[in-house]
């Protein structure tokens, strides 16, 4: 078995090469690398004057570089991608990628922290540098502060309560570990619900601990110069937050409100939206790949503009 199936099966793989319309000779982005599953399968669609650019930054990613004069790997968060395109010589690019889901392998290495099937200290930290991990959230931030990332990014159902209860518990005890974490705010957790329940307070923590709404509204509005009339924006995102981010965008280039209208009435707007509905993984890919099931993928053309 090859090293990015070990590390993370792509999701949707044809559908995203498909949406990418690669042309041999262009320049496409993979915004995130990962075990470089997209990447190889976009590198297979490049002729010898094509460019593959990706960008990820969780350290284990760079075990997986593709050894190939036409791609290079670039190791930081996508939301830095316009400035490190610049200084790769890069102004414009056919294509873009981003995959953001967080990779099987983060979900399985125990000591990440991201998982709620192993014990391991709470981090969740993608780049493994920042000062700010789910402990220092945990512990740390306020009672209001716990219930807002709860409710807006786990959309948690008892969130003030669950804040309320982990402020009280962290009075007497830091709360350090999945377990310990588990333990805390077992009483909340709906019968028959356990799951579910922990997934929604691991995905909260995870989001707040990487900014990951920020770096996604970032990197998206960065596309919009980035992209050459004609090029390709594809995003798969795996929750409702994410994907209304990606679809307000596509379809008006901003994030909310309506869409800007030029003094004759006509729309101004940087991308025509390639499928009106999201695309989802077909019944193969959903019975071998739990993780494609919340999958949705969004694809849009860059406008030409007048």
């Amino acid at each position: 078995m090859a090293r990015e199936e070990v590390y993370h099966i792509p999701v949707m793989l044809q559908e995203c090469i498909e949406a990418l319309d690669i042309k041999p000779d262009g320049v496409y982005i993979d915004v995130t690398f990962g075990g470089g599953g997209h990447s190889r399968e976009i590198m297979k669609h490049l002729g010898g004057q094509g460019r593959l650019i990706a960008f990820d930054q969780d350290p284990d990613a760079l075990n997986n570089i593709i050894e190939d004069d036409r791609f290079s790997l670039i190791h930081q968060n996508f939301k830095f991608m316009k400035n490190n395109l610049r200084l790769a010589g890069v102004r414009q690019v056919d294509g873009i990628l981003a995959d953001l889901g967080v990779s099987s392998h983060q979900f399985d290495d125990a000591e990440r922290g991201f998982s709620i099937r192993f014990d391991a200290d709470l981090d969740m930290r993608m780049d493994q540098v920042s000062d700010l991990d789910a402990k220092k959230v945990l512990n740390t931030y306020s009672e209001e502060d716990l219930h807002r990332i709860f409710g807006m990014y786990g959309e948690v159902q008892n969130a003030r309560s669950l804040a309320k209860t982990i402020v009280t518990a962290r009075l007497t005890q830091q709360i350090e570990t999945v377990a310990g974490l588990k333990e805390v705010i077992r009483r909340l957790v709906p019968k028959g619900k356990e799951h579910k329940y922990h997934a929604q307070v691991f995905q909260a923590l995870r989001i707040e601990v990487n900014r990951e709404l920020e770096a996604l509204q970032e990197f998206l509005m960065q596309t919009v110069s980035l992209l050459k009339p004609g090029g390709r924006l594809v995003v798969m995102s795996y929750h409702s937050l994410e994907d209304r981010l990606v679809k307000n965008f596509m379809l008006k280039g901003k994030f909310r409100g309506e869409v800007e209208k030029d003094f004759f009435g006509n729309e101004i707007k940087p991308f025509q939206v390639v499928s009106r509905k999201a695309v989802t993984a077909g019944i193969q890919e959903l019975e071998l790949n739990n993780r494609s099931r919340s999958a949705k993928l969004r694809v849009a053309e860059k406008i030409e503009q007048s």
